[in-house]
């Protein structure tokens, strides 16, 4: 095979989610974000592996996902779509059930002229300053949006990942002085939210990087394996160098092998002479760039030639990966490109 190959474990992220209801508490119920074609790992798939789960309520950042996740769940579950109702979105969220969540005047505006009858969600911005009407809009337009009946108001954690954070407590503030006696089901936590206790969770949670094995849920089931195949080996002399603009020196003769991926494929080329891959345990480091389909990596702690040397594994996380690359767990995940072989284990979806 000429391709790295990308395996992806539906019963991992159904366990994550299980984990996470769990975590919401008994009163709460626990919904999805499959945003970003499910963080990079096909939306599809891992949207009916959360629907058998038991999800009922999916999160999307516009309408165009949205489709996506009703083509493969049909009617039934909710479908939220966190960009609201966008200037020609319209037709595509009546004609499939889609819920905006609306941020600002011009939006309520817009979903009230247009479709006066469908459902629709308020995002609120307290303290995030990215998407959601900030609190005077909105208790300027309080009492007209609340009798419509909207099916979820909600607002989004800047800080959810670092639990000592001040901002969190003064969020939570916030939110509940807007949201004091509207009688609508309100949504706060992300994953790093469930994760701070009760206080945060009200009616509704929606985990997101949690369910695909990135932290803060430090218990997750890892989801993705990424295996790239060997296509030559090699001895690095000493004082000769590796790749691009010769970053690597050999400071003695080094077996090496080069894989197939790089940069075109998702694998960050910040990871040049700083990332590792992976075989029978062995911890194989990158030589010289990264560069758009190869790879060079040191194989002289193995004793044998492998056949494929992998990114992620089990010894190597996806938050492992962002830290050698100096990112976060979630730009590995959907950087994941479109080349690699894709297999999907598991009984869910």
């Amino acid at each position: 095979m000429g391709t790295g190959q990308l395996t992806i474990d539906l019963d991992a992220i159904a366990a994550n989610w299980a984990a996470l209801d769990s975590a919401s508490g008994s009163g709460t119920e626990t919904g999805a974000v499959v945003k970003a074609n499910g963080y990079g790992l096909g939306a599809a798939r891992v949207a009916r592996a959360l629907a058998h789960a038991g999800a009922r309520r999916f999160f999307v950042a516009h309408a165009e996902e949205g489709s996506a996740i009703r083509n493969a769940l049909g009617r039934g579950p909710e479908i939220y779509v966190f960009s609201g109702h966008m200037r020609g979105d319209t037709d595509m969220l009546n004609d499939l059930d889609l819920i905006p969540m609306i941020n600002s005047i011009d939006q309520l505006t817009r979903h009230f002229e247009a479709l006066p009858d469908a459902p629709f969600g308020i995002q609120l911005d307290t303290g995030m300053n990215r998407l959601g009407m900030e609190p005077g809009e909105w208790m300027a337009l309080r009492d007209i949006a609340v009798p419509r009946g909207p099916r979820l108001i909600m607002s989004h954690l800047a800080s959810a990942d670092e639990p000592d954070s001040p901002q969190n407590a003064a969020q939570l503030k916030l939110f509940r002085e807007l949201t004091a006696g509207c009688g609508i089901p309100r949504s706060f936590a992300n994953t790093g939210g469930i994760l701070l206790g009760p206080e945060y969770h009200f009616e509704l949670t929606r985990p997101g990087i949690g369910l695909y094995g990135g932290r803060p849920f430090a218990d997750s089931r890892q989801v993705v394996q990424l295996d790239l195949p060997v296509i030559q080996t090699a001895t690095v002399l000493e004082g000769e160098a590796v790749g691009y603009n010769a970053t690597w020196v050999a400071e003695a003769d080094t077996p090496t092998v080069t894989v197939q991926g790089g940069y075109a494929d998702g694998i960050l080329r910040a990871l040049t002479n700083s990332g590792s891959l992976w075989a029978d345990g062995v911890e194989c480091p990158i030589l010289g760039r990264v560069s758009m389909d190869l790879i060079t990596a040191d194989i002289s702690g193995l004793s044998h030639v492998p056949r494929e040397l992998s990114l992620l594994c089990p010894e190597q996380t996806i938050d492992a990966v962002a830290d050698a690359a100096g990112t976060i767990g979630y730009e590995i995940l959907t950087s994941l490109g479109s080349r690699y072989a894709r297999r999907y284990a598991g009984r869910a979806g």
